[in-house]
This record gives structure tokens, C-alpha cells and sequence, in this order.
């Protein structure tokens, strides 16, 4: 069992163990672009109070992080300013997988590489705790940031990206997804 670690990338940001504290921050952001905020958490149901959903997230993710089966980050910048959130969970569409990696970056802090430089840091994190991990990255095919910063992450990692798009279960629905498989240690061993 591992407890979701504090992490830091390059010198301006770091990543802290997501809690209910950064709810506020997590709402803001949420709102100031629901349309990228929705690509990255496909579960949000539109019908239903957001606030609530956001903080039932958290708290999930909060009493989950010492379970090893959730790792989520809030990303700050130096200055404790909110960037956004990134992590690995169990919604997995593959039985041999571990978990699957998410990442969302607030408009404002968009464009300097901070979901790349995140997801570098869990993934070598995961990589020194030594054993075996199979990481799933699904993104929706229309979400154009998303599939760039997959693409760059799996040539980063030596992952292989699947030709066939898989279907992810939404509300009942299957929605296809590109999906890209990173496997730690990248040696293999």
C-alpha cells in the first residue's frame, strides 16, 4: 500500500494530495470552462447539482488515498494558485491494467506543458516503487488537447497506442475512446 505522495514539477509547480480543501477552487475552475471540464470528468452529470458531484469526487478521492487504488493530485503553481488536477484511478477497461491516468488543466495555466510535466512525475513515482503497473490513458476522440498531451506522454513512457477505439460506459452509453497502455518499468523487468 502506498499513500498518495507530494510531488513536485520543474520549479514552479508542485502536486499535493487532492482533499475536500481545494472544492472551492476545483468549482471555479470547473465553471470558468465546463466544456474541457467535462472531457476530462465524462461522469459529471449535467442534470444533477455539480457542486455536490465535485465534492463527492473529492471526498472519494480523499478517503481512497491511502487504499492504492486512487492517486489525484491538486496542481499548484508557486504562489499556491489552484492549476488544476491529475491522477491515476480504477476505472479501468482492460482486466491486466492498474489504473487508469486523467488530467485537467485550468485555461489560465493551459499551454506550458503542466499535464505532461505531471503526469511525468506520478509516472516515475509509480515507477520507484518497483513491480509491475499498466497505466490506460482513454480519451474521447473529439478532445483534441487531451489526444496531444496522450500522444506526447506515451512516446515519453515507450507506450503503444491502440488502433481500435474502445468503448468507455457512460449513462448507459458506449462512447468510443482512443486508448493509449504505458507499462512500468519501461525496461520491462
Amino acid at each position: 500500500m502506498a499513500t498518495t505522495p507530494h510531488l513536485s514539477i520543474a520549479d514552479d509547480f508542485t502536486l499535493r494530495p487532492a482533499n475536500k480543501a481545494v472544492l472551492s477552487s476545483v468549482i471555479e475552475a470547473f465553471n470558468e470552462d465546463r466544456d474541457s471540464a467535462m472531457a476530462a470528468l465524462p461522469w459529471i452529470d449535467m442534470s444533477k447539482d455539480i457542486n455536490r458531484q465535485l465534492s463527492d469526487m473529492l471526498f472519494d478521492i480523499e478517503s481512497a488515498s491511502d487504499a492504492d487504488r486512487l492517486h489525484f493530485w491538486s496542481i499548484h503553481d508557486k504562489m499556491g494558485n489552484f492549476a488544476g488536477m491529475v491522477g491515476v484511478g480504477d476505472e479501468l477497461q482492460f482486466s491486466d491494467s492498474h489504473y487508469n491516468l486523467g488530467y485537467w488543466v485550468k485555461p489560465s495555466f493551459r499551454s506550458q506543458g503542466i499535464a505532461v510535466l505531471s503526469v511525468n512525475s506520478i509516472l516515475s513515482w509509480l515507477e520507484s516503487r518497483g513491480g509491475h503497473f499498466r497505466i490506460e490513458v482513454a480519451v474521447h476522440p473529439h478532445n483534441e488537447a487531451g489526444l496531444a498531451t496522450a500522444e506526447k506522454i506515451c512516446s515519453h513512457w515507450n507506450g503503444q497506442t491502440l488502433e481500435e477505439f474502445v468503448g468507455v460506459e457512460l449513462f448507459g452509453r458506449t462512447i468510443p475512446h482512443k486508448v493509449y497502455l504505458i507499462d512500468l518499468p519501461q525496461n520491462g523487468e
